[in-house]
């Protein structure tokens, strides 16, 4: 078989290579370091991944794009499994409130927060949208990301904003490096005019916009911000049921400020992942552990917001739950698209070995996204989605923190970042 494209000389090949499931516990740790690697790909598929030299079948020539690897770290592509990407304006007018320690929900009952981004992408064109979120996608690229989940959730009663979002996050899918899937979060906030009878809004959700993102097919997961003041148990549990019966996953944002019991919900649903999780208890963390619902962390959240409270991710670890680490890109609690930043937090104020982090933004964030057969790992007929650091190991890329170190990305098999061209 010839090769397209050959990775060699690596010094540190990464590969995650094992089951194709959520990492736990100690399989946290074991990343399949390969010393002196190489990678072989044809077209969009890996064909080879090992030590030293080529085996004899893999036909290299003229055409072949060889990649050396000395100094390098080699991992797959990483998985931004948590974002907003799709929204209109900013809101660093709130930057000067958050320093005098006004708290989100205080801003938000004034009409801030996610009420502005709301009225910023309702009155935002689907090219203003489109391009806003291309120059984050290609910032998240440059960074080492090929693959991202993308919500919804500022519309909110403007099901017209909701499903422009969806339609600008589809037509990046197909037009981007980066792969998009698409998250439905009608219940980001309950709007005002439906404050005083929130389950009106609760029958809006199930009733009418949910079955019309089926029906276009415009997204594979279903969210809910399930948080005291927005979205009940109860009704997060119906929004999701309903969401599942038309073929939608359920997400969930539990727990992020307030103990609500999210964590536990997720685990009697079954979601797939459970996210942010500050404030998630004991017994929802032990619920989660044996449901198998991943821990998606978002420790730049938390960072961002000054709380100076994060989720317990050793916890979580030792409990036996899966954990993935995402950016939770967002205009308003979380404006950044640097993934190796969120890397960095992981492991150095959420105390994660560099080992188990890499597999939180690898195969755990593809399982997040159910995508672990396709990517998350560098194994013979997984996609060709991979990331050569210009670092010479896995530590330095944590320990050297809030810069860039991506030499060059390789997606579907093809360079798609190179010394700062995309």
């Amino acid at each position: 078989m010839k090769a397209t494209l050959v990775i060699k000389n690596v010094d540190n090949l990464i590969t995650l290579k094992g089951e194709n499931k959520p990492r736990v516990k100690e399989s946290l740790k074991d990343i399949g370091i390969i010393k002196n690697g190489i990678i072989a790909l044809n077209g969009e598929k890996i064909i080879y991944v090992g030590e030293g030299e080529l085996p004899s079948d893999i036909i290299v020539d003229e055409d072949t794009i060889i990649l050396n690897g000395i100094g390098k770290t080699v991992t797959p592509g990483l998985v931004d499994s948590h974002t907003h990407l799709v929204h209109g304006g900013s809101r660093e007018n709130e930057l000067a409130m958050k320093l005098k320690g006004v708290p989100y929900l205080d801003i938000l009952a004034a009409g801030g927060g996610i009420h502005s981004t709301v009225k910023s992408t309702k009155e935002a064109t689907f090219e203003e949208l489109y391009n806003q979120a291309k120059k984050s996608l290609d910032t998240m690229l440059k960074f080492g990301v090929t693959t991202i989940e993308a919500k919804s959730g500022y519309g909110i009663d403007d099901f017209d904003t909701e499903l422009k979002q969806l339609e600008v996050a589809n037509k990046l899918n197909e037009d981007h490096h980066v792969d998009i899937v698409s998250t439905f979060m009608g219940a980001h906030a309950v709007p005002k005019d439906y404050r005083d009878n929130p389950d009106d809004f609760v029958d809006i959700i199930i009733k009418d916009m949910i079955p019309e993102v089926a029906r276009r097919k415009l997204a594979k997961f279903c969210d809910v911000f399930c948080e005291e003041g927005v979205f009940t148990i109860d009704q997060s549990r119906k929004i999701l049921l309903a969401a599942r019966e038309y073929g939608m996953e359920p997400k969930l944002h539990a727990d992020e400020i307030e103990p609500l019991g999210g964590a536990e919900l997720s685990a009697e649903i079954g979601c797939i992942t459970a996210d942010h999780l500050i404030a998630a208890s004991d017994i929802g963390i032990e619920q989660m552990a044996k449901s198998g619902v991943i821990a998606n962390l978002l420790p730049g959240t938390s960072f961002n917001l000054q709380t100076g409270k994060f989720a317990r991710a050793r916890k979580m670890v030792e409990a036996g739950v899966p954990i993935a680490l995402s950016t939770d890109y967002n205009p308003g609690s979380c404006p950044t698209e640097n993934l190796q930043l969120i890397m960095s937090f992981g492991s150095l104020i959420m105390k994660l070995t560099p080992e188990e982090v890499i597999t939180a933004v690898t195969i755990n964030g593809a399982a997040a996204l159910g995508l672990e057969r396709e990517v998350g790992s560098l194994e013979i007929g997984k996609r060709g989605d991979i990331v050569m650091f210009d670092s010479p190991n896995l530590e330095y890329i944590i320990y050297h923190f809030g810069v860039n170190h991506v030499d060059t990305v390789v997606k579907k098999g093809k360079i798609a970042y190179k010394n700062n061209t995309i």
